[in-house]
């Protein structure tokens, strides 16, 4: 009977070396894929601090999804700030009309704003792009009785008159409102026809005035604003009927106060 010979050295070394060879291959991808992940995460934090980036590589024929927290300024991670937020819902039925409110927004060339800026160069250089709008109405409803320019004398008859403001029909006894802020340099009577009479300098050269008055409400030297109430409206001296006759006046000549209203 016969044995089979006892394998020698050289058989040994050889089969020693093979199974070396498959434990290397066996651990070439992990080693390659944590090689793989630690230049990926180098580039990923090197090229953004602060930000989320997921990253897809391919290692040794695996795609492998990678994620890498958001870090500070300094370098520390930072957690989701939503994770520590309070966030509040907003709920309302679905026939509900929403609306969201702004608040109002003012501008210093709104109302005297506007006025004053354009009153930069004299009254007499403002274009009229620029006047328009910069007054107020003296009352609180305009219905013109007579305009500005020529017009046939209502109490005479006769012709080529020039009229030299505009007339708003109004019953007697209605507030008169100031068209802009300023200083009353004019309260009384006057004598060429305007009757009751208030006139407000608003400064470098334009001033209104205000006529037919049955009330004087504001006294000379007085500071007016916007909007105050100077006077109630009447019928005194030259005059057919209840009526408010106001005037713009530019560097002391009267204009058509449309183009500032």
């Amino acid at each position: 009977m016969t044995s089979g010979a006892a394998p020698g050295p050289t058989a040994v070394g050889a089969r020693r070396e093979s199974r070396q060879q498959e434990r290397i291959r066996a651990k070439a991808p992990e080693s390659h894929l944590r090689a793989g992940l630690k230049s990926a995460t180098g580039l990923v934090l090197g090229a953004g601090a602060g930000q989320r980036a997921g990253m897809v590589l391919a290692v040794a024929g695996l795609a492998l999804a990678v994620t890498v927290p958001a870090t500070s300024a300094a370098g520390q991670p930072v957690g989701n700030q939503l994770d520590s937020a309070q966030v509040s819902q907003i709920t309302a039925a679905p026939e509900r009309e929403l609306s969201f409110p702004r608040p109002a927004v003012t501008s210093s060339l709104d109302a005297d704003g506007k006025l004053h800026k354009a009153l930069t160069v004299s009254a007499g250089k403002v274009s009229p792009d620029a006047a328009k709008g910069t007054l107020q109405a003296p009352l609180d409803t305009l219905t013109s009785s007579s305009p500005f320019g020529t017009r046939i004398n209502p109490l005479t008859g006769a012709a080529g008159e020039v009229h030299t403001g505009q007339d708003y029909a109004v019953a007697c006894g209605t507030d008169v409102h100031a068209a802009a802020g300023g200083t009353v340099t004019f309260s009384a009577w006057h004598e060429y026809g305007g009757g009751n009479r208030i006139v407000v300098d608003h400064g470098n050269g334009l001033s209104t005035t205000y006529n037919h008055l049955s009330v004087l409400g504001a006294k000379v030297g007085q500071t007016l604003k916007r909007g105050d109430v100077l006077a109630q409206s009447g019928t005194t001296g030259a005059s057919t009927g209840c009526h408010l006759h106001f005037e713009v006046m530019v560097d002391g000549t009267t204009v058509d106060p449309l183009g500032w209203l």
